[in-house]
């Protein structure tokens, strides 16, 4: 029986051995376990980390933590003046960007075009901002490749997403134009419904949240112009909150207030399109599946060596079991070295992890074509996943420790088998 006193004998037997053991041994296993633990952990954390950084990334540079946008049947959002008003009385508000959005359509190298060329177009959402509101909520300045951003008095000036030109986008599809040969302080032709304008090209900005990448940005102030819109209606407000606020609650407070009936009230989590949560749950099965294949070599690895061990020793085993030392103590003794082994290499892991891994990742994110890599490692699914590696290491160590305690203990003293 596992007793209280086995279990004291096994832990005096264990740690009699680990501190016996060879030091590279020793060393070599728990080098083993904090590869298998990081394989568990980085794995997983990487491919859900690669979604979760354009998840991010559509939070700061986009909806940031709430954003109010307009109702499926209504072209802006409606009462939007008291709406704005209401938001900017709220304490845990930190700043807000209305925005005026339009489709539209570019058109470059009009002049220079003769009558059997093709148009030299892009189609594109327009958007109506003011430069300082929407920097100070999103710090899109910041993303500025060639140029530079909108500034106050920049009337008839345009900053591009790079999607919409084609040393950005070299794709040639009949479903994707861009705009050719179009650069700084190009002229190009803009186009919201019936309104055309000239405008020059200021700045290009590179983001890879697509709301961005394929807008066309200019003055609120000229844009309402253009649309026609003179009564501050906006087609929507993204929303910046003071750290540590709840933006589950100024989303529920909103809607208390009646916004819910002009406007979509979402966090930043609500807005996010299902398929991007349906892939954070694939990826995460996926990086699970492939890290699994660790946890059994891991096993595998602590079962030979265990075994080796416990076969080396059988001797000595013998001489134990002969003067009177339970079997289920020295079965435990090799469960405690299991243990040690993985808990210590755990222990190492987890200070990799949070002490390196992530803050390495976070400062410098992997540059993925369509998002800034991050490793995503929660508490716990962590924690849960250095209980699985204990478990499989302790069964690993049990069953060959049991396998050569079973024998008889004459033969193990003589020898035989």
């Amino acid at each position: 029986m596992f007793s209280s006193l086995n279990i004291k004998i096994g832990l005096y037997l264990a740690l009699r051995q680990i501190r016996r053991a060879s030091l590279w041994t020793t060393s070599l296993i728990i080098f083993v376990m904090i590869l298998t633990f990081l394989n568990l952990v980085v794995v997983s954390g990487v491919l859900v980390g690669l979604i979760q950084g354009s998840i991010d990334q559509v939070r700061t540079k986009y909806t940031s933590d709430v954003i109010v946008s307009t109702l499926n049947d209504k072209a802006y959002i409606e009462n939007s003046p008291n709406i704005i008003a209401l938001i900017k009385s709220m304490p845990e508000v930190a700043a807000i960007s209305p925005r005026y959005r339009e489709s539209g359509s570019l058109e470059a190298n009009y002049k220079t075009r003769k009558d059997t060329d093709k148009p030299n177009t892009a189609p594109g959402q327009v958007a109506g901002i003011d430069p300082k509101e929407e920097n100070a909520v999103t710090g899109i300045a910041k993303d500025i490749v060639e140029g530079s951003f909108l500034e106050e008095g920049d009337y008839d000036q345009v900053v591009l997403g790079h999607y919409l030109l084609k040393q950005y986008v070299p794709i040639e599809t009949p479903a994707f134009s861009t705009l050719n040969n179009v650069g700084i302080g190009t002229k190009i032709r803009l186009k919201v419904g019936d309104v055309t304008r000239e405008v020059t090209v200021k700045g290009i900005i590179k983001s890879k949240v697509d709301e961005i990448a394929l807008r066309t940005f200019m003055l609120d102030t000229q844009f309402r112009s253009i649309i026609g819109r003179t009564d501050g209606n906006v087609s929507e407000i993204a929303i910046k909150l003071k750290p540590g606020s709840d933006p589950v609650a100024v989303r529920d407070s909103l809607k208390r207030s009646g916004v819910d009936r002009y406007a979509k009230v979402q966090t930043y989590e609500d807005a996010q399109p299902k398929f991007l949560q349906d892939i954070v749950a694939t990826f995460n099965m996926l990086g699970n599946a492939f890290s699994s294949i660790g946890l059994v070599v891991a096993s595998i690895t602590i079962f030979i060596v265990i075994f080796i061990n416990a076969l080396t020793r059988r001797k000595y085993i013998g001489i134990l079991k002969g003067i009177g030392i339970s079997g289920n103590a020295i079965e435990m003794s090799y469960v405690f070295q299991s243990i040690f082994y993985a808990l210590f290499g755990s222990a190492i892991g987890l200070l990799l992890v949070y002490g390196f891994l992530v803050p390495a990742f976070a400062a410098h994110p992997i540059d993925f074509p369509f998002s800034d890599g991050i490793l995503v490692a929660p508490f716990d699914q962590t924690f849960f996943r250095v209980g699985l590696l204990v478990i499989a290491t302790l069964v690993a160590g049990y069953i060959p420790a049991w396998m050569i305690i079973r024998k008889n203990t004459l033969d193990s003293i003589l020898g035989r088998n």
